[in-house]
């Protein structure tokens, strides 16, 4: 205060030609002290002046006051002088209920009300997932008025209180002894501890002798900063402390003045004299020295120590009280209309200047804007601090992030978790919970007597789901109209689609794999052996075209395999629905050949011009042409796509491709049916062939395969569960696949690597006995 009055006094731009005049007083955080020097002030009965030269001669007019430190003697001090309108500046009492115009009508402060503070703490709890705390508050305005809005706070934000223990430093010591066997006999691990510094003083001591260490403390503004708690701590109770603070801050100057008090210039002032002597451990002359008492001399210099007093740790505090003596000047300033003199003629009262203070917004010579809103306050913003013990043992607060009250509610803590140290050295965020999350397919049930953080985890009944975590109930599963991500929601059904990476799905992609080497094998037969009259005779074009479409039906069948998407769904019924129409389609070619080569030579007869090699590949690309447009009809009207089915299993979920539009797969089918039946009654009809000239034999064989793979198939499809109804589709593809490859080719390369000497011109164009079949 004494800086900032002698800089005011020493400026030209700041009520330039008045001097202020001051009074200090301690009340040592007493509220009958503090009331009754209010008393005296309000009364006009203190005339003590702070220059012992020019004492004042006239009664005194206090226009305001600065202070109190602590909460409660504020409030007594704010109630006694609300009514008559004298200003009350204080620097350090941060009890929301001040901020009630009502009652406290003339106080204002320069440092924020704990209805932030408050705020913060519960922000900082929420941030690292504490749900299950303890709390310890003074038992004063300050630490019950604070620990309220917390508490009300955390409840909003899901926090649990397991205890909320308070006491005050004047106690007896059975009593802080019981608040700490509270703490001994919780289970939570974070401590919210709304304490000021002089209890917190008080309650390490104790805590000391416990020796209770291992859990995380979450402090108020009053201690988190404190130098001397840090140094007090002996036992490294207090390690990794967590808590907001005022933001740090400096002034100039006012290091090298506090260093350079002397109490000389100042003798008559009890203050200064009480202070140095305690400082030193000395006394003066006129203070009646004990015999083993040094005498003071004045002249001990203050750089060398270290206290309370030189710390400058405390400069967020010390600015507080030089922004509020700042304050009431520039009110002053404003209302004696003040440019290069001031209008001292100008009638000053109490009520005047308090208004002229709630109006009034300035910065300091640091840039530090100030001003006070509706209820007094100051813009509330903290810093976050964390006690971090460095290897010499001492105390460092570090910074780790801000609190802005200003900012929207998710933008107003920013911590830097990277920085952070807990609890007895640790990295790892220490974790206070009752009860753990309840996992998906649970639900919670309270326990019984306990707060809402403390449950059980219930597994959801049968057809009941939970797709959330801690779960308040399990919902009865709806397969009908519920959505897919929904029925996922019940985590103890797995997902199953035919994959790769089980038997049976390596076993039918081996089978495929086989196939399709076979039909390689064979083409190469086929061409190699493509001039002789075995192949020439068969019609070498469609048996090449018909061998591609075996080795596409091969291929096709791996595309059922996997899990399955929106495409492969689509890819997988159309892709089998054209190749084997494809195939079906060479086959019915082949067999409307040797059927019109025969009729030919009837006399009279010459069909062949009218089902040459340009019909036969007409005739294949029309039949291919309309199971490609019932293919692109069926995709564009309702295509398959992949669903989820709930019904065949409790346990499991199978992944599947839902036909879409069932028109358009039985629709696939039944032409190919169709085309199956037509080749099969062609074949049936030149059944009485030469013998040497077999092909009609060997396609009714491979459709009579055909046929009974594929009508076994329907019901066998219908019937099987699951992926199994996969699999069965996937069989009958391979099944009638291979039918046609052995029975129309197998034949021909056994006669051309085994018997060449009956691949002749002379042997396919003999005639031997017929036999029926």
């Amino acid at each position: 205060m004494r800086f900032a009055i002698e800089e005011i006094n020493n400026s030209t731009d700041l009520l330039p030609g008045v001097t202020l005049g001051y009074n200090i007083y301690d009340t040592c955080g007493s509220i009958p002290r503090s009331i009754k020097v209010a008393l005296a002030l309000n009364n006009n009965s203190e005339n003590r002046s702070s220059n012992p030269e020019m004492p004042c001669t006239r009664p005194l007019q206090v226009q305001a006051i600065v202070g109190e430190t602590s909460s409660s003697p504020s409030t007594a001090i704010g109630t006694l002088i609300g009514p008559f309108q004298i200003p009350l500046i204080s620097h350090f009492a941060t009890c929301a209920c001040l901020s009630d115009k009502t009652k406290y009508p003339s106080f204002l402060r320069t440092i924020p009300s704990d209805y932030f503070q408050s705020r913060a703490l519960a922000q900082i709890v929420k941030h690292f997932g504490w749900t299950w705390v303890g709390a310890v508050r003074t038992n004063d305005d300050y630490g019950n008025n604070g620990m309220a809005i917390f508490t009300e706070i955390a409840e909003q934000l899901g926090i649990c209180l397991e205890y909320s223990v308070s006491f005050f430093r004047t106690d007896p010591t059975e009593k802080i002894q019981k608040v700490i066997k509270t703490i001994q006999t919780s289970t939570s691990k974070v401590i919210i501890a709304f304490v000021s510094h002089l209890d917190m003083d008080v309650l390490i001591h104790e805590l000391s002798n416990y020796n209770l260490t291992g859990y995380q403390w979450v402090g108020s503004e009053s201690w988190i900063f404190d130098s001397q708690i840090a140094l007090v701590d002996k036992n490294h109770i207090l390690d990794g402390a967590i808590g907001v603070s005022i933001p740090d801050t400096y002034v100039s100057g006012l290091r090298e003045f506090i260093l350079d008090v002397m109490p000389l210039k100042s003798l008559n002032n009890e203050l200064y004299t009480e202070f140095w002597e305690t400082l030193f451990s000395c006394k003066f002359k006129q203070s009646k020295p004990a015999e083993n008492d040094r005498e003071c001399t004045g002249y001990e210099n203050l750089t060398g120590v270290e206290n309370s007093f030189t710390d400058m740790s405390l400069m967020p505090i010390f600015n507080n009280v030089y922004k509020g003596v700042y304050a009431v000047a520039h009110a002053l300033h404003n209302i004696l209309r003040c440019e290069k003199t001031c209008n001292k003629n100008v009638r000053l009262d109490p009520f005047t200047i308090l208004q002229q203070i709630k109006k009034t917004n300035f910065r300091t010579k640091e840039g530090e804007e100030v001003y006070f809103n509706e209820d007094g306050d100051p813009a509330a913003k903290y810093e976050v601090i964390n006690w971090q013990r460095r290897e010499n043992g001492f105390v460092e607060f570090v910074t780790v992030g801000i609190y802005d009250a200003s900012l929207p509610f998710d933008k107003q803590l920013k911590l830097q978790n990277k920085s952070l140290i807990w609890a007895q050295s640790s990295t790892q965020v220490p974790v206070s919970v009752c009860s753990e999350k309840c996992p998906k397919g649970t639900r919670k049930v309270l326990q019984k007597g306990k707060p809402v953080c403390c449950h059980d985890c219930i597994r959801c009944g049968e057809g009941e789901i939970s797709n959330i975590t801690d779960a308040v109930i399990c919902v009865r599963c709806s397969l009908e109209s519920w959505s897919n991500e929904r029925r996922d929601a019940c985590i103890k059904k797995k997902a199953v689609f035919l994959s790769y990476d089980e038997i049976m799905g390596i076993l039918l992609a081996t089978a495929a794999l086989f196939g399709m080497s076979i039909t390689a094998i064979v083409t190469v037969i086929f061409y190699r052996n493509r001039k002789t009259p075995l192949v020439r005779a068969n019609n070498s074009e469609l048996s090449f075209l018909l061998l591609f479409s075996l080795t596409l039906c091969f291929l096709c069948s791996l595309t059922f395999i996997g899990q399955p998407s929106k495409w492969s769904c689509m890819l997988r019924h159309t892709a089998f629905g054209i190749t084997f129409v494809l195939c079906l389609s060479c086959v019915l070619g082949k067999t409307m050949v040797v059927l019109m080569a025969f009729k030919a030579t009837l006399p009279g007869r010459n069909l062949m011009q009218w089902f040459g090699p340009t019909q036969q590949r007409l005739s294949v690309l029309g039949f291919t042409l309309v199971q490609v447009i019932i293919c692109i009809l069926w995709l564009a009207i309702s295509p398959p796509f992949p669903s989820k089915n709930f019904k065949e299993f409790k346990q499991k979920i199978i992944l599947e491709c839902a036909l879409g539009s069932a028109v358009g797969f039985w629709s696939v089918l039944g032409y190919i049916g169709l085309l199956a039946l037509l080749c099969f009654i062609l074949a049936f009809l030149a059944r009485k062939l030469p013998d040497n000239f077999n092909e009609a034999k060997f396609i009714t064989f491979s459709m009579l395969i055909f046929c009974a793979v594929w009508i076994t198939f329907i019901p066998a499809y219908i019937s099987s569960p699951g992926n199994f109804s996969v699999a069965v589709e996937i069989f009958a593809i391979l099944a009638s696949t291979f039918g046609l490859l052995i029975c129309i080719f197998i034949p021909k390369c056994y006669i051309m690597l085994l018997k060449p000497e009956k691949n002749t011109k002379k042997n396919m164009m003999g005639k031997g006995p017929q036999k029926s079949l």
